[in-house]
């Protein structure tokens, strides 16, 4: 398994960008999955992006489709997402997670990271 820290959250006004990163420990990285999640204040987790083991295969939550890119390296053991556009209901803290498939539900997944904060002002 691997232990998976997040990074790259913070404030940004509507329209801007920000670029997450999920950095992994642990030498069996690129063979897991990968996927993000995140979770307003109130909300349930819910998903945002995920990608295959070899970067081949991504899958997008609908309203994040075109704004939002996932990508991994696994040579640096860390997975990103872009994220352009932004909206104030892209509002969250946003969770990488490591699984077996790039599934869209969160149970599918065996290790979390603690989360970053991403704040987007109207």
């Amino acid at each position: 398994q691997v232990q998976l820290v997040e990074s790259g959250g913070g404030l940004v006004q509507a329209g801007g960008s920000l670029r997450l990163s999920c950095a992994a420990s642990g030498r069996t990285f690129s063979s897991y999955a990968m996927g993000w999640f995140r979770q307003a204040p109130g909300k349930e987790r819910e998903f945002v992006a995920a990608i295959s083991w070899s970067g081949a295969g991504t899958q997008y939550l609908d309203s994040v489709k075109g704004r939002f890119t996932i990508s991994r390296d696994n040579a640096k053991n860390t997975v990103y997402l872009q994220m352009n556009s932004l909206k104030p209901e892209d509002t969250a803290v946003y969770y990488c997670a490591a699984g077996f498939d790039p599934a869209e539900i969160s149970s599918r997944y065996f290790n979390w990271g603690q989360g970053t904060q991403v704040t987007v002002s109207s």
